[in-house]
């Protein structure tokens, strides 16, 4: 296990994050903010899903959610069509103009990487992928309350 001191740079460096989050954010159409485009690429990542899917990966509650639904379905990015096993439900799905403007997303995102990361090897950048997904997966489980210690 780590010592305390490495932790607390790591929380360091937590903070300090939020500038690359901040920067990747200013890249965004202004007309798909953090939230649409986090909508956009769930739904591309997982394919169509309910509300309640998407709510859980999103880590927000159902109004959150459907106000970024209602954003992204009013610009025409989505379409929200009944669910068969449950026609009070709707199935989220991308639409046409949808997936452009997630192609788009991607587009500014990966030219965004490059440039910042230019200095660094396939290996380094393969690493950093790798320790990022193994992080995000000690994390999947938010609604754990870790040990007081």
């Amino acid at each position: 296990m780590a010592e305390r001191a490495q932790y607390e740079e790591l929380a360091r460096q937590f903070s300090a994050f939020a500038a690359v989050k901040r920067e990747m954010g200013r890249i965004l159409p202004s007309e798909c903010p953090s939230g649409s485009a986090a909508v956009l690429t769930l739904l591309g990542r997982y394919g169509d899903m309910r509300m309640s899917r998407l709510a859980e990966l999103l880590s927000v509650d159902m109004s959150v959610t459907s106000r970024h639904v209602a954003h992204v379905a009013g610009r025409g990015w989505i379409e929200r069509k009944p669910d068969p096993a449950d026609k009070r439900s709707r199935i989220l799905s991308l639409t046409p103009s949808g997936l452009d403007q997630l192609d788009e997303l991607s587009r500014r995102t990966t030219h965004l990487l490059a440039q910042r990361l230019s200095d660094w090897n396939d290996d380094e950048v393969g690493r950093l992928i790798e320790l990022m997904a193994r992080l995000r997966a000690s994390f999947d489980d938010c609604t754990r309350t870790p040990a007081n210690t």
